[in-house]
This record gives C-alpha cells, structure tokens and sequence, in this order.
C-alpha cells in the first residue's frame, strides 16, 4: 500500500502547531486579489523571471505507516471504534468509483465518520500533526477522480453530518450539513408546508457538500444559477484544524473577502467545508414542460439559443441527442417510447399566463429551426415519464450494459451559448469517428454539453478512444473560448487541461493560494494542479 510520496524534499515544519494562521489566510487571498503578499520564490530555469507566484515545485513528503497506526489510534479515542474504519472493502468502496473518469489502484488507509465540526477540526489536526492526507467525502459520485486518494491518508467521510439545522423561511435560507441530499432538503421543504425549494438539481444522489466542493449546476442552472451563485455562507476547517465561517448570513454583504467563492469549486484543496447556508427559492405557481424533436443536432442547439437570448424565463432547457433517446427507449425505463431524434426537454415556470405566453414563444423558435413533434404532458404523471427520460439517462446506460464490469465516463465541456451548435456537432462527429457509442446531452440552456458512456472496465482499447474523443472534444471547446469542465471540476481527470485553458501564470496563482493556506499539501492532494507539470510548463516558456 502506497502511504506517502517519496519525492524529496519534505516541506519545512512548522514549529507551532497553529502552520496555517487566519493572517495566512487573508494574505492568501491577498495574493490571489493583486494584494502584496510576496513568496518572492524563483524557478532554477534563467527562462522564468523572479515572481511573486510560489514556484516552488518540490513535492510534499507525507507520513509513513508508523504515523497512520498512531493517527488511527488517536482517531479511535475521539470518535470511537465505530466511527474508524480499516475494512479493505471500506477502503476500495472509498477509493474508487465506476462513475469516475480517473482512478488510482491507491486506496485511502483509513476512513473516519465525523459528526461534527469540532470533530473535523480535531481529526485535521492529528493529520496536520502527522502530516497524513486528507481527503473530503459525502455521496462518491465525483466524475474526475475528485475523491480518490493517489497518496493514502485519511478519507474523511461526512456520512453522518446529514442534518438540516435550521430553514429560515421569511429569510428564504437554510442551514445544512455537507451530507445532505439536495432532493432529501427539497422533501422536507415539501413536507413542512413549505413554500420554498432549492434550485440546484444535479444527479440524485448528490450531496450539498460535494455540490459546493465541484460548484456542479444541473438541469435548473439556467435559472437558478451553479452552486457557487446559491451559497450565503460556509463553515470550513482549514489544514491545521482552525474552523473559519465566511460571512454571516444576509443575502449580500460587502464586508471583506468572498471566502465561500473561493473555497467553492475548490474541491477540497482548501478547506473541508462542514455547514453550509444556502439560498431557498419561491417555488413558481405553475411548471409546465414540453418536449420538442428536430431533424438535426444543430437544429435543435440553434433552437435553443435562440429560446436563451429570446428572454424566455425557462426553468430548465435540456437536450439528447439521437443515440442518448435510443437507451432510453432501449432501457424501458418509462412506458413510453421516444422519437429517437435530437430532442429538446424545456421546464417552464411563472404564472397561468405567463407560462403560456412563453410556450408560444418557443413553439414559434422551435418551428424556425424545423422542430416538431411538441409533447406538452397534462398530468403529475406524464411529467415524473418526460423528466425521466433525462434524469435516468445514466443509469439508462448503465442497464443496458452487456459485459462483466461496468466502467462509466462522462465528461462535460462548456462553451459559449453562441458556439454550443458547433462544438456539440464536432462531439458528434468524434463519437463516429472513434467507433464510440454513446450519448450527448446536457444543459444546453448555459452551454454545458456532456458525453455518457459505459464499456468494460478491462477493454484497454475503448478506453484508449475515448480518452482521445475527451481529449478533442476539450481541445476543441477551448478553442472556442470555452471551458474543459462546466460542473463536473477537475479532479485528478483533467489537471492537464486547466493550464491548458488557463494558463500555468494563472494555475501557478490558484497554486500559491493553496500552499499559503496548505503548505503541507494534506488537503485532497493530486487534485486540481500537478507540481510536476506546472514545472514542465514554465521550463519551456
């Protein structure tokens, strides 16, 4: 078992057991706002110029097995046997995923269940203390590698901080805990006599705290926008155990750094977020959806478009394409057989009145584009076997599978809305081109396009093509100007790309800020940048 990284030298320790102080943390973001905080460091190459970027790229040295058998024990004496973990089956079930696009034969080497923040806090300072990795956990259902553990170390399972702590509804807020089911909050919303929801609907097994560790978005973001826009304020304990909490709790607040922006989409490599303050929504009075088909692929992301920039306030605009109707009509998940044809799966949501301007609206757009075949369902029924039809699609994928071990892959690229047409073209063009069968889909109503496909775990050769159909589908969404990840993060799965995208000067930056805050690297370690690379990158400026 792989326990440490042998990669010399260690980083310098710290002789006080406070290495990341609140001073550190507001020089970090400091850095990161164009302030003054200077690490004033120096790659060898004479090709690179003095920077304040750290560019130290030396890697981490972590704890061997004496300190995981001595972490273990302190671990046992604050949460006790029960909530401390070193069955192999517990290990895997952490340390892999059949969703994941990337996974390491590593597996953590122990798993902790804390049920509070001051347990968080303790269990990061014996990490800190030993120099052990940490890896954040809730539902497991990252798709780049975002809860692996290439170094070992401890997983950190939220599994029991499932708690709703508080719903303010004249405030239109609530209090959760990183385990809690965005669908589980909706169900008590509901069964309170509610009149609220929160919007961000990803997969249906998503936990709050992964949804804020990746800012996923989901079929609802065209309205409500990604995580990151639906998060008032975060509670997190930083690498050496000190709990921090952004901000308080109004919707808008100039008052110093925006700490939870930062900390969102930062996929653990910060902080290990434990209590979460979340918008609420007003829920609409009506919700109507409607389905649409089109000749053509392009047909249907230029219908779309246009829908976005006609104003239309939809609640959700998805699409599938061919293939992506074909398993599910295959799957027999919903009674109804499809027009397996690029579709279109709208949500509209206001008023009596105003839902019905807005449908004709988008019948007239949908029309100009050639589409047709308009299904708009009129009972609570019909709608759970449309909506089915594009929330299942995964698992659609996964029940048709033929072989022995199902191995999922689904990417995303997001791009302008106004290039959306061309890139989901050009991905379809790859599926055919490498012999890949799968589907296209996702939420074309803020140009998040994804590619679902299931082949077996061990078949070296399809994995090959579709990592190659992953790597042209990304190179061809940055070409234009758009991102190689819309929700999913980057993970282990696509390190190279963010410079790619970004740059290594920008990547560098997001680096400094991590080691000020991390020096140690303890937090979610081979995530999000890779030293090794970074150094590569600068050398050959």
């Amino acid at each position: 078992m792989r326990l440490y990284s042998s990669v010399p030298p260690p980083p310098p320790s710290s002789s006080s057991s406070k290495s990341v102080s609140l001073a550190t943390l507001a020089g970090a973001v400091a850095a990161a706002c164009g302030g003054t905080y200077l690490l004033a460091t120096r790659l060898s190459s004479p090709n690179v110029r003095e920077t304040s970027l750290d560019l130290d790229f030396s890697r981490p040295k972590y704890g061997g097995p004496a300190e995981v058998q001595t972490a273990i024990a302190e671990f046992t004496q604050l949460l006790g046997a029960d909530a401390v973990s070193t069955d192999d089956d517990d290990l895997k079930r952490h340390g892999y995923s059949e969703w994941s696009t990337w996974n390491t034969d590593v597996n953590p080497s122990v798993i902790v269940y804390p049920r509070s923040t001051e347990q968080v806090s303790q269990i990061a300072k014996i990490c800190s203390k030993h120099k052990l990795p940490m890896v954040p956990y809730s539902g497991g259902t990252s798709l780049e590698g975002n809860i692996s553990a290439p170094y070992g170390g401890v997983c950190i399972d939220m599994a029991f901080m499932d708690r709703i702590l508080a719903v303010h509804e004249e405030d239109m807020d609530a209090v959760v805990q990183p385990a809690v089911d965005w669908m589980d909050l909706n169900l008590h919303l509901e069964a309170t006599g509610s009149q609220l929801l929160f919007g961000v609907e990803p997969g249906p097994s998503a936990k709050i705290g992964g949804m804020v560790n990746t800012t996923c978005s989901g079929t609802s973001s065209v309205r409500y926008g990604p995580m990151r826009d639906n998060i008032i304020n975060l509670t997190a304990v930083l690498a050496d155990g000190t709990v921090i909490k952004t901000r308080r709790r109004p919707r808008k607040s100039s008052a110093g750094y925006s700490l939870h922006h930062l900390i969102s989409g930062s996929e653990g490599t910060l902080a290990i977020v434990t209590e979460i303050t979340v918008k609420l929504h007003p829920k609409p009075a009506v919700t109507q959806l409607a389905l649409c088909t089109f000749p053509t692929l392009t047909d249907a992301t230029k219908a779309a478009s246009d829908i976005i920039r006609s104003g239309v306030a939809v609640g959700a605009l998805e699409f599938m394409n061919a293939r992506a109707m074909q398993i599910v009509n295959q799957s027999g998940i919903t009674p109804r057989v499809w027009d397996e044809r690029p579709t279109l799966i709208m949500k509209f949501v206001g008023t009596e009145k105003g839902t019905k301007e807005q449908l004709s609206i988008v019948d007239h757009i949908s029309k100009q584009h050639n589409g047709g075949n308009f299904i708009y369902p009129k009972t609570a029924k019909e709608e759970k076997e449309l909506w089915s039809a594009r929330k299942e699609i995964h698992w659609c994928n996964i029940a048709l599978f033929k072989g022995e071990v199902p191995q999922a892959w689904s990417t995303d690229v997001a791009v302008p809305i106004s290039r959306l047409a061309e890139a989901v073209d050009r991905a379809n063009e790859e599926m055919d081109n490498l012999g890949i069968a799968g589907g296209l889909l996702g939420h074309v109503g803020d140009g998040n396009y994804h590619a679902g496909i299931v082949f077996e775990k061990d078949d070296d050769d399809t994995r090959a093509r579709i990592k190659e159909f992953s790597r042209r589908i990304v190179q061809h969404g940055l070409e234009l100007e758009g991102t190689c990840t819309g929700e999913h993060g980057i993970g282990a799965g696509k390190i190279d790309y963010l410079v790619d995208e970004l740059g290594p000067e920008t990547v560098a930056a997001m680096r400094t800020i991590k080691k000020s805050l991390d020096p140690h690297e303890l937090l979610n370690p081979g995530k999000v940048f890779d030293a090794g690379l970074l150094e590569k990158r600068f050398a050959s400026k």
